[in-house]
């Protein structure tokens, strides 16, 4: 019987160094797995930085900067407003004489709404 509980000894022994390397060797994947998920998340962090970085040099060699666009709409739109001053300012006279044209030329009509009776 001493040799029969020996031997369930022995296998309990084993069988708690078992699970012992089994809960060490669970740590090292979770640890490993935590280790890659970290390396992943600074490569794709590396990649998302230089996509940036050629996206603005991109913008910057095709479109130019912000600042460059405000300054090229800003000089457009002076010279539409320019060149609309010069429409007024040749139209103005024949624009008034127009209207004052109608304004005095009057003629009483009844509206084609108006009943006749």
């Amino acid at each position: 019987m001493a040799s029969q509980s020996q031997g369930v000894q022995q296998l309990l022994a084993a069988e708690k160094k078992a699970a012992e390397k089994v809960a060490e060797a669970r740590k090292r994947k979770a640890r490993r797995l935590k280790q890659a998920k970290d390396e992943a998340q600074a490569d794709i962090e590396k990649f998302r930085q230089e996509r940036e970085r050629q996206f603005k040099d991109y913008e910057a060699k095709y479109l130019g900067s912000q600042d460059d666009v405000a300054l090229k709409i800003k000089q457009d739109t002076h010279i539409k407003i320019t060149a609309m001053n010069k429409q007024v300012a040749t139209r103005k006279d024949e624009v008034i004489e127009r209207i004052l044209q109608l304004v005095s030329d009057i003629r009483p009509e009844l509206h084609v709404n108006a009943k006749k009776e």
